[in-house]
């Protein structure tokens, strides 16, 4: 249309039909709307059919759009619990399952029906048929069910080798026809499964079917299980190399499986056959074995793609060949040499695994190595615990005389390991190993640690290895214990002192020489750096001991050794009071007051050396209480003085009360006269009353239980002394204790008084009396809570 063209002539130019034909037009628009409508309908029920066959897509619409709602999907939110492809794999898995079972039937048990011609061409026609179904299915896209009817169909060729075997070659081997059928099997399912590259299942089938051939040949043979265990290996082999060069993942899959399965047994046969070997050629069969599994593993683990697969294939691999290299060793070495032969096997594979070897594989040969020296210390083990655990049985029974050598000062009661040479060669060389391969490593600071602590073990080890005499093995421990101190390895000069001191269980001399002299260097290593936290405590714990052993040594009673220990926790309060303890200060001064308990411990039967013990330790811990950062111990200080005054009473046969709650409540009064000097705000009851209370009840219980009246009389007397001071001084605590104490003691008094009057009162005048009282009471109510309010706010007024 011209852009020229006027609005007024566009309005001129509108044509609007007449009614009739408008009419007609709106009825030829709806039928084409209805037209269309049931081509939309048809069209959505065929997707909806089809979805229904189908998994459920994710919709490629916006994220906001919904899929379409199947009338026949159920309620709403309901979904399928299976999927339909599943459902069809579940059927036609048990359809050819059911067929094969029928045709085993069939074949096994219908057989004797037919004629040998029958039979065959039965047989063999329906296998070509079935073989032959997959090709027709998967031209129509029935992939699922051409798979079922292949996997029917390699089940019939089973049947099929059966059948010849049976009819036409009765008369052969059974297992020798196993071999061929399985390989000629094999071969004709991955020929098949070429054919028909589609399909899934026959070519994993035929990598299966060849697992069989080699082992049922070796069977067959009559092979010894040398020749068993390599064809299972060498089966092992070829699964590898099919695994790292198909790229079919079905196929790879069951190689990997094959591989480890056969790979798995014949390693465990070869093993079995190399622990077992009488003799060299054994051995060397056997070993033969174990390096070809070797391998196997390392050439998978060379051209594994994952570098965590790579080195647990070298792993196993360096398993297999120490392993293979030790078992001809281990048939000519003497006895007890098989675990030193193999770790020296290890420690030629640790040397070669640090040359020119890819790094996943390095890993793998050196982990295998740290395997079996893991193993050679295992096995050396039982060794090392009768050596450490072994001197402690002497505690029970001390110098109990000389040993006859160092072996049975160290075992005791408990058996000695054999090969205990070959234990401390194991060791030996573990130590040597850790030192040489962590020379450059990152974990050199653990190697070091650790080879400290084999070549210890192996210091402690000879003197009872060699047999030597017990004195010089006494010598060589306490060597042993000055090295560790100028190594710089507390650890191992504690650890050591403890043998030592266990070995020196067995005599009286020894004893105290070997706790004087741990004493004595223990002490002297506490001045080196870092040492003090470890051996300062430990010199203290010898130090204890030592008087422990000088008493029993010198015949003591055991409550007067406990004066002689108590020079340990002087020793521990001098030396945490020294300026800049550091560290050390907590461990002595807890080694100090175990030292402390001991002695209270062994003063204990006898009162009177107790209580000088309990005295001594509390001036102990007074001149402690001194420290500014330890005032606290200044309570500590005062309970046992008190216990030591209480038991030197208990002693004496002291049976007053006031004995013993004067020295307590004495020095509590004084204390609480202090505090309200230093902070005249301080409560009465906070100052006096725990003092108060401990002096005046113990006494008032006395007194109420007394029939003199001395004690009556002096407690009344002092209660009215602290009553009038209260008043005085305008104090709750002493006002109301003394006053409460003084009334008690005169009802004590006048009670034999009361009751005669209430014998010579008629029996009326009790009940007269309490009625006038009762009223007085109500009479007087309103005065005496005024007065009872006064008391109140004078009391309040009070401190």
């Amino acid at each position: 249309m011209p852009y020229d063209v006027t609005p007024t002539t566009l309005r001129g130019m509108t044509h609007i039909p007449p009614p009739a034909e408008e009419l007609r037009l709106l009825d030829a628009e709806l039928w084409r709307l209805d037209a269309r409508r049931a081509q939309l309908l048809a069209r959505r029920a065929w997707l909806v059919a089809t979805l229904q066959a189908q998994p459920p897509a994710r919709p490629s619409g916006p994220p906001s759009a919904k899929p379409p709602v199947s009338p026949s999907a159920g309620p709403a939110g309901a979904r399928p619990e299976a999927t339909a492809p599943g459902v069809q794999n579940v059927l036609l898995l048990l359809g050819g399952v059911l067929l094969t079972i029928a045709a085993m039937v069939f074949t096994l048990v219908s057989w004797g029906h037919l004629g040998i011609t029958g039979r065959s061409a039965v047989l063999g026609t329906v296998t070509v048929a079935v073989l032959a179904a997959p090709l027709a299915l998967m031209r129509r896209g029935l992939r699922s069910t051409a798979e079922a009817v292949a996997g029917l169909g390699l089940a019939l060729t089973v049947l099929d080798a059966y059948a010849l075997h049976e009819v036409a070659l009765p008369g052969v081997d059974g297992a020798a026809y196993a071999a061929v059928a399985s390989a000629a099997l094999a071969g004709l399912w991955a020929g098949y499964g070429r054919a028909l590259d589609a399909l899934r299942l026959p070519l994993p089938a035929s990598l299966a079917a060849a697992q069989l051939p080699l082992l049922l040949w070796a069977v067959a043979a009559g092979a010894d299980p040398y020749a068993v265990a390599a064809a299972l290996l060498v089966t092992s082999g070829l699964d590898a190399a099919v695994a790292l060069r198909v790229a079919v993942r079905s196929v790879r899959v069951t190689a990997v499986v094959g591989t480890c399965g056969t790979g798995g047994g014949g390693v465990l046969a070869a093993g079995w056959l190399s622990w077992t070997a009488a003799g060299p050629s054994a051995a060397a069969r056997a070993a033969a074995l174990l390096v070809l599994g070797a391998a196997v593993a390392l050439g998978v683990a060379r051209v594994l793609p994952k570098p965590a697969a790579v080195r647990e294939s070298a792993l196993v691999g360096g398993l297999l060949l120490v392993a293979a290299a030790g078992t001809p060793l281990r048939v000519a070495l003497p006895d007890g040499w098989a675990v030193p032969a193999q770790l020296a096997c290890a420690v030629v594979l640790l040397a070669v695994a640090r040359g020119r070897f890819a790094e996943p594989v390095r890993q793998g040969l050196l982990r295998a190595s740290a395997v079996v020296h893991g193993l050679a210390l295992l096995w050396a083990v039982p060794l090392v615990v009768v050596t450490l655990l072994g001197p402690l049985g002497r505690a029970a029974s001390p110098w109990s005389g000389v040993p006859s050598d160092a072996r049975a000062a160290v075992a005791g009661d408990l058996p000695w390991p054999t090969h205990s040479v070959q234990a401390v060669v194991v060791l030996a060389a573990v130590a040597v190993a850790l030192v040489v391969a962590g020379r450059r490593e990152a974990w050199r600071p653990q190697a070091v640690t650790g080879a400290l602590g084999l070549a210890w073990a192996v210091a402690l080890l000879l003197p009872a290895t060699l047999r030597l005499p017990y004195v010089a093995a006494l010598v060589f421990v306490g060597c042993v214990a000055v090295a560790a101190v100028f190594l710089s390895t507390p650890w191992l000069a504690l650890a050591t002192s403890v043998h030592l001191a266990s070995l020196s269980l067995a005599t009286q001399s020894a004893t105290l020489a070997v706790l004087s002299a741990l004493t004595a260097l223990l002490g002297a290593a506490s001045r080196r750096p870092g040492f003090a936290p470890f051996t300062a405590p430990a010199a203290l714990g010898y130090a204890t001991a030592l008087a422990c052993a000088t008493g029993a040594a010198a015949d003591w009673q055991v409550a007067h050794t406990a004066l002689l220990v108590l020079v340990v926790p002087v020793a521990a309060a001098l030396l945490a009071a020294r300026p800049g303890g550091g560290p050390a200060t907590v461990p002595v001064e807890v080694t100090g007051v175990a030292a402390g308990v001991l002695a209270v411990g062994l003063a204990v039967a006898d009162p009177p050396m107790l209580a000088l013990v309990l005295g001594l330790c509390a001036v102990i811990a007074a001149g402690t209480a001194v420290r500014a950062d330890r005032r606290a111990v200044g309570y500590a200080a005062a309970v046992l003085s008190v216990l030591s005054v209480w038991v030197r009473l208990a002693a004496w046969d002291v049976t007053t009360p006031e004995a013993y709650v004067l020295p307590v409540s004495v020095p509590a009064l004084l204390v609480g006269a202090w505090r309200r000097h230093r902070e005249p705000r301080t409560s009465s009851w906070a100052a006096y009353g725990p003092g108060l209370a401990a002096t005046l009840a113990p006494s008032l219980a006395a007194a109420w239980g007394d029939t003199q009246w001395t004690r009556p009389l002096l407690l009344g007397a002092a209660a009215l002394l602290v009553t009038l001071l209260g008043a005085r001084h305008r104090l709750q605590a002493p006002l109301v204790l003394g006053g409460s104490v003084l009334t008690l003691v005169a009802l004590h008094e006048l009670a034999p008084y009361l009751a005669q009057m209430a014998g010579v009162l008629p029996r009326w005048a009790p009940p007269a009396l309490a009625g006038l009282l009762l009223l007085a009471l109500g009479a007087t109510y309103e005065q005496r809570l005024r007065d009872a309010r006064r008391v109140r706010e004078v009391l309040g007024r009070m401190n």
